[in-house]
């Protein structure tokens, strides 16, 4: 299957952190969507593998996304060698996205930055032809996504263009709360983190609430890209 824009996350939650208003736009106009996960989340404080697997696939059913798949690389300890980019490489081959969107490029947890870096170069590798790889016995095309861009996470990055995700905000929080284990609960017994508090929930809404009111709208997410933003003409511009 080919698809228009493949989101990767270093744990399932961060695409819809990052960029679930945006992907719930894309797919509502008719573009194929997927998400991989590079990790499975299991150094979570809260919940289980198994919880985060099932509220991953809940999530991906909220947003209508084509696909999802997990690399299962160890949480907190992948690296950006070749093994992993080989990884990353035979997925990028296998769904031929035209537009990849991948962690922060700079983050609280170790793991984004990790992310961030090892997608954007599998992303070049994956259009190199003496790079040679197979899935599941079948030699790969090589395949080079036009454009790499980068969600917004724990850090206030300043964005380089954002997207109107005006309507789809509640399709982005009901993404992030199908994981329940994660993230507050006035009724959990869980452990309090970081982000597993009421006010971590509404930075994230009033942080795309606060892109929108910058640009005109009245919800926004941001992005940061590894090329200039070009359009056609000034008329693009919103």
């Amino acid at each position: 299957m080919k698809l228009d824009i493949l989101a990767f996350g270093a744990h399932p939650d961060d695409v819809e952190l990052g960029c679930s208003g945006t992907i719930a736009k894309e797919v509502s106009l008719g573009k194929k969507v997927g998400i991989i996960d590079l990790t499975r989340g299991e150094l979570g404080t809260r919940g289980s593998v198994e919880i985060r697997d099932n509220e991953s696939r809940l999530a991906a059913e909220i947003l209508g996304v084509s696909i999802r798949e997990n690399l299962d690389m160890r949480d907190g300890f992948f690296v950006n060698d070749e093994a992993h980019q080989m990884k990353v490489i035979q997925m990028i081959r296998k769904y031929r996205p035209e537009i990849v969107i991948c962690n922060a490029i700079d983050d609280r947890h170790i793991d984004h930055g990790k992310g961030s870096k090892l997608v954007s170069d599998a992303c070049f590798l994956s259009g190199l032809r003496k790079v040679e790889t197979e899935f599941e016995g079948q030699f790969q095309e090589v395949w080079r996504p036009k454009v790499v861009y980068h969600y917004l996470q724990w850090k206030n990055i300043i964005p380089d263009f954002v997207v109107d995700i005006t309507g789809f905000i509640d399709k982005k929080e009901q993404s992030i709360l199908a994981y329940g284990s994660q993230f507050y609960s006035e009724n959990s017994k869980e452990p309090v983190t970081p982000i597993a508090t009421k006010n971590f929930l509404e930075s994230i809404h009033n942080r795309s609430q606060d892109f929108g009111r910058l640009v005109g709208v009245e919800y926004a997410e941001g992005f940061t890209t590894e090329r200039y933003v070009a359009v056609n003409s000034l008329s693009d511009l919103i």
